[in-house]
């Protein structure tokens, strides 16, 4: 945020406490480290032509169907793939030969509902700690202030979330932002990982859990740093996200 002091930086830890108003004139990165944020970077970083963020599975499954064979079903209810989905929300699964060119139709628990929590923002962007400079960087451009937008697990904070929004309100401030009261408290808590995010899937009880359910390798995906330069962004003229670069 160049010559901009004056700009902000603030974390709302669930997608239940977004005040919509509050972000009609702020850009909003949404965060949802487990899995959500680093599935969609990585879908569009292998190729994926945009991606279609749905709250309900209903909805997911009437969306994918009106656009026939060349959509891909994607999503989790209780971290597996419903049934029917061409996909679920790894990312290792969003591979060039599977998404490559095609659009993914998403609903997760926790991530696409944050998502529409911050439709009303000026400007949304997706983060994560896969492209976490490469979204620093993009809410610098938008020249507003910036609302980091925590999806939470299930209404509740969720600890990897919080961190990475510390994480991002570090680099921000670095670019010259103000924090927050409350941007301040996630980047202290950021701190804690400066030297390991990867400490995460110990501590945070999701991250257990995943590794729990079999999916340690997908933990281990999402807790590295910078892997992509991909920044989801919502279209202006439609409500799908596309691919946007420093």
């Amino acid at each position: 945020m160049s010559a901009a002091a004056h700009r902000t930086v603030d974390v709302v830890l669930t997608a239940d406490a977004v005040v919509a108003e509050r972000l009609t004139t702020a850009a909003a990165l949404v965060i949802d480290v487990l899995r959500a944020s680093s599935t969609m970077t990585t879908a569009l970083a292998h190729g994926a032509a945009c991606i279609i963020p749905v709250e309900h599975l209903d909805d997911a499954r009437r969306r994918a169907a009106a656009l026939g064979p060349a959509a891909v079903l994607a999503g989790e209810r209780g971290g597996d793939p419903p049934p029917g989905f061409d996909l679920g929300n790894s990312p290792l699964e969003f591979t060039h030969d599977r998404v490559a060119g095609r659009t993914i139709v998403m609903t997760t628990s926790n991530g696409t509902r944050a998502l529409a929590a911050a439709r009303k923002a000026a400007a949304v962007g997706v983060a994560a700690f896969v492209n976490a400079r490469a979204a620093a960087a993009w809410a610098e451009r938008q020249d507003r202030d910036v609302v980091l937008v925590c999806s939470g697990e299930l209404g509740r904070p969720s600890l990897e979330d919080h961190a990475c929004a510390g994480w991002l309100a570090g680099l921000l401030e670095a670019g010259g932002a103000t924090l927050t009261v409350a941007a301040g408290e996630a980047r202290l808590l950021a701190t804690r990982y400066a030297g390991d995010v990867g400490r995460l899937a110990a501590d945070a009880p999701h991250a257990r859990g995943l590794i729990e359910k079999g999916r340690a390798d997908d933990v281990a995906a999402c807790l590295t740093l910078d892997v992509f330069t991909v920044v989801p962004v919502r279209s202006a003229d439609v409500d799908k996200l596309v691919s946007a670069s420093p």
